[in-house]
């Protein structure tokens, strides 16, 4: 995000640009203190504040610079519009808050209109330009992210195509150098892709991809180029192609293990990589799917460690993988040894410790282990009631496997001689208090 003062260079006196005045004299300097120059040192500390990843902190300084702006030039001028924009994005792009974006975008999108109209120079016109540039890649970005309208609403593709507009008429008149110019078209076709996608249109959806990857071509962007091949990949599986999402994850795996195998992106792609491969029908295609399954668990340990949630569920599929390759025994193993790790990590009662008990439990009764098998499905029956309640589909589930093993003739034997068990603890004489016992009080 840019500074709304580039100029400045020099901070307020007796006090540091990251802080605000401590002393009682430094409040009192700073109270008198003009707003123009409360404004310059606004813009510096939050500036300097996003820099230094205090996100919150940043954007209470973005506001006072928006009050300070309307104060020292009046409404109607550029530098208000620019402040708005500047907040809104900060909404958007650091605290990920849709309405607030939209908010402040709207705001500075009412202000333009007459800031054109009276900028009299060609500097002027193109900061109006690459304001407006600003607000509608906002407002685009902010309208996806709230879900406001339906996404065959036209809203979503103008603020976008709007941006395009703007950005060719800002490259026209040399107002924006190559390298931001190719980061907004990259920003533009990620939002227009999005759209597509949303609209069921997967053909210009990938033309957009297409489009991108051209762009980055010779541009040494990896993760970037990564990025685009994983997009594609998923419109590609959502068309049934897997072939072609293969195809796509295949290059985007090489270039994640030319660059980075052992870390997170590299763990990404090689699971869903695995993935597609174990949904593809051709045989052939499950012995590859296996070792890139093995892979990711290797890249997810090395860089995010084994009781990440990602681990964990890329672990989870595996086991899915496993119980679909007939290997039961495996499976097992790995589900028990994880349910510690997914105790400690989501909770005793979590949806995640839930699942495990329920395919545990599903093995058992696959092998004929009806007593372990109810004692586990119990267990999981327990979780899934109070984090759904009864009426959830998958707590009906579970209660109906529950009812069924429940009527095995080994379990309703089991569950007979427990109650007995128990009725007979409870029915116990109470040992008589005798006076004469020889341990007792009268003897001491």
């Amino acid at each position: 995000m840019g500074s709304t003062s580039r100029g400045v260079t020099a901070s307020p006196p007796c006090y540091s640009v990251l802080s605000s005045p401590q002393t009682g004299y430094a409040r009192r300097e700073f109270i008198m203190m003009a707003p123009e120059e409360k404004l310059k040192y606004f813009d510096r500390r939050a500036q300097a504040r996003e820099d230094n990843q205090e996100l919150d902190a940043c954007i209470q300084d973005l506001v006072r610079c928006a009050a300070l702006c309307r104060l020292v030039y009046g409404d109607g001028h550029l530098k208000l519009a620019q402040a708005h924009a500047r907040l809104s994005k900060a909404y958007l792009q650091l605290k990920g808050w849709g309405l607030q974006a939209q908010e402040h975008s709207a705001l500075a999108r009412e202000l333009l209109p007459f800031c054109s109209s009276v900028s009299s120079c060609r500097g002027e016109k193109l900061e109006v330009l690459m304001c407006l540039l600003n607000v509608h890649l906002t407002q685009g970005g902010a309208s996806l992210l709230t879900a406001k309208y339906p996404y065959h609403d036209t809203f979503y593709k103008s603020s976008f195509l709007e941006a395009e507009q703007v950005l060719e008429e800002l490259h026209q008149l040399s107002g924006i150098n190559q390298e931001e110019k190719m980061k907004t078209e990259l920003e533009i076709s990620a939002g227009l892709c999005r759209i597509y996608r949303g609209q069921n249109r997967p053909e210009e959806a990938l033309s957009q991809c297409e489009k991108s990857l051209q762009r980055l071509k010779d541009c040494g962007e990896p993760e970037k180029t990564c990025s685009l091949y994983r997009d594609m990949a998923a419109i590609e599986q959502d068309k049934g192609h897997l072939d072609r999402a293969i195809e796509h994850l295949t290059k985007a795996h090489a270039i994640a293990m030319s660059h980075s195998p052992e870390e997170l992106e590299g763990a990404q792609i090689s699971h869903s990589l695995a993935l597609v491969l174990s949904a593809a029908a051709e045989p052939h295609h499950n012995e590859s799917a296996g070792c890139y399954f093995e892979e990711s668990l290797s890249a997810y340990k090395n860089s995010a460690g084994s009781q990440d949630p990602a681990f964990l569920v890329a672990q989870d599929d595996f086991c899915r993988f496993l119980l679909l390759s007939g290997q039961q025994e495996r499976c097992v193993e790995i589900q028990k040894a994880s349910l510690a790790t997914k105790r400690s990590t989501f909770g005793d009662l979590s949806a995640e410790v839930a699942d495990t008990l329920q395919l545990l439990g599903s093995v058992e009764m696959s092998e004929g282990r009806l007593t372990p098998a109810h004692r586990t499905m119990r267990k999981c029956l327990e979780i899934q009631s109070l984090l759904y309640g009864p009426q959830h589909k998958k707590t009906k589930a579970t209660q109906k496997a529950v009812d069924m093993l429940a009527r095995a003739p080994e379990v309703a034997e089991r569950q007979h001689r427990q109650g007995r068990r128990k009725t007979k603890r409870h029915t116990l004489p109470a040992e008589p208090c005798s006076g004469n016992d020889g341990n007792s009080m009268s003897h001491s």
